[in-house]
């Protein structure tokens, strides 16, 4: 159990890191290639400041959940672990209710799996 929470907490991390790469260097490209069903194409170069504030949120999530990987003392660890997988839940449980659902799948599941799997692995 244990190994299947840091496998999903990597990816997590992984996830967000490939947001923040997205969102900050590459919105009008492949950012349009996501959210072009969901944007008109004439506006991602004006938004594209506005992407890379959310890119850089992102990044603070990898950030943490990253320091998580790096703390020795294990019940710190998993504070930590669990503090910005619970970011990631609210923030993937309010992109659902306020952009698109999908965003709960992608997000916020996966960081909610890993929260379960960390708590069951204690």
């Amino acid at each position: 159990m244990h190994i299947i929470a840091i496998i999903l907490t990597a990816f997590v991390a992984v996830e967000h890191l490939y947001i923040l790469w997205m969102e900050m260097f590459a919105w009008e490209s492949v950012g349009k290639k996501t959210f072009g069903g969901s944007l008109p194409p004439d506006l991602f170069k004006p938004t594209t400041n506005l992407a890379a504030n959310q890119g850089l949120y992102n990044g603070f999530l990898v950030a943490g959940l990253t320091w998580s990987f790096l703390i020795d003392d294990s019940l710190w660890s998993t504070n930590v672990r669990l503090f910005f997988l619970g970011c990631v839940v609210v923030a993937g449980i309010f992109g659902a209710l306020t952009a698109s659902r999908k965003i709960f799948f992608l997000q916020a599941l996966p960081a909610l799996l890993a929260i379960i799997f960390i708590i069951i692995s204690k």
